[in-house]
């Protein structure tokens, strides 16, 4: 038999295709898998109108806005932006009722034209200005600005009272006398030196050869040293007899030791009370020590000032007149410009001043 033509009917329908029906399987598969066929949803569900956002009121509300420059804007408070708390809060000496009242009467006054809703306010306003800064309270002192000088240092004393002044004028100038002759002499910077005659010279050579031999003879002493100690050493073989009785004398040294211990505690609880009484004699002596130190460091803030720099206060000579220069008037008193240096040391003194380095100049 011979083949059929591939244009007969029986042909056509062993070509036809079914790729759009296995499509449309699969595409109905899927549907009933989500939900159904989109074709057949109605359009309301699927589109919608967006009314949220009108464009064209926005802009018309933006036109009539006022405008507000950047600098403004940076100023002003951000409420998205929580401040940092600090770590330490500072304690308010106001109580509860008072801060209300405050916040009642803040509430109650009616806001400035210059300060704005964000809390901006002008800066160039002097009104109510706090700087913050508070000014430290100097301590009073105990000098007081003006002393007053003893009764002998007057144009016209009594005799007792100008020779008392006159004694310790002089008891001053006497105890800087002895402060410079008894107090330590300076190094000096150059030591004078001799020729050296050569007799001396061959003596000193002398000296230096008999301590080279002194260095000799130790050092030969130190090679006998290390000659004995490189021999070797004979080691003696410990019995079992002799461990033993090590042992029992070590035993026998703690037993001791451990009883003088106790021995020393029971001595010590015995001595208890004695102990309590001088550890309260010492705080004792400790406060009447401490007591002391105070009253010494007042009585002597009375006649200079707390060391402020690195040069010490110097007082200022008692102004005492002579026995000659006593005259009983006040018109043949001789004068003396004093005045601008008495007042510089009361300055010194009070500690107002930071004393300076005397100067060689008068």
């Amino acid at each position: 038999m011979g083949k059929k033509a591939k244009s007969s009917k029986k042909a056509w329908r062993a070509n036809i295709s079914t790729e759009h029906i296995d499509d449309f399987f699969e595409k109905s598969t899927k549907d009933a898998l989500s939900g159904g066929s989109l074709t057949q949803l109605p359009s309301e569900s699927l589109f919608y109108v967006d009314k949220s956002r009108d464009l064209s009121v926005k802009r018309k509300i933006e036109k009539h806005r006022e405008k507000v420059l950047r600098c403004d804007s940076l100023l002003q408070r951000n409420p998205f932006v929580q401040a940092v708390p600090s770590s330490r809060q500072k304690k308010s000496k106001k109580t509860g009722k008072e801060v209300q009242t405050e916040k009642d009467s803040v509430q109650g006054r009616p806001k400035k034209d210059g300060a704005l809703d964000s809390g901006m306010v002008d800066i160039w306003d002097d009104k109510g200005e706090n700087t913050g800064k508070t000014k430290k309270k100097s301590k009073p002192s105990i000098i007081p600005a003006v002393e007053v000088e003893p009764p002998g240092c007057s144009f016209n004393p009594s005799f007792e009272s100008h020779q008392d002044s006159l004694a310790c004028a002089v008891a001053d100038e006497m105890q800087k006398i002895y402060r410079h002759e008894l107090g330590p002499k300076p190094v000096p910077l150059t030591v004078p030196g001799e020729v050296v005659d050569k007799e001396d010279v061959y003596f000193l050579e002398v000296d230096n050869g008999s301590e080279d031999d002194d260095q000799s003879i130790e050092n030969q002493d130190e090679d006998g040293d290390d000659e004995h100690e490189k021999r070797p050493s004979i080691t003696k073989k410990v019995t079992r007899v002799e461990l033993n009785r090590r042992a029992r004398r070590s035993k026998q040294l703690r037993a001791e030791a451990e009883a003088k211990k106790v021995k020393q505690l029971s001595k010590e609880i015995d001595f208890l009370p004695n102990i309590i009484q001088e550890i309260a004699k010492e705080d004792e002596e400790k406060q009447k020590r401490h007591l002391r130190r105070v009253v010494a460091k007042q009585e002597r803030l009375k006649s200079r000032p707390p060391r402020l720099g690195k040069h010490k206060f110097d007082p200022a000579p008692v102004q005492v007149l002579l026995s000659e220069e006593i005259t009983g008037s006040l018109l043949k008193l001789k004068g003396c410009s004093t005045l601008a240096r008495d007042r510089f040391k009361s300055l010194e003194k009070r500690g107002l001043v930071v004393p300076t380095a005397k100067s060689g100049r008068k």
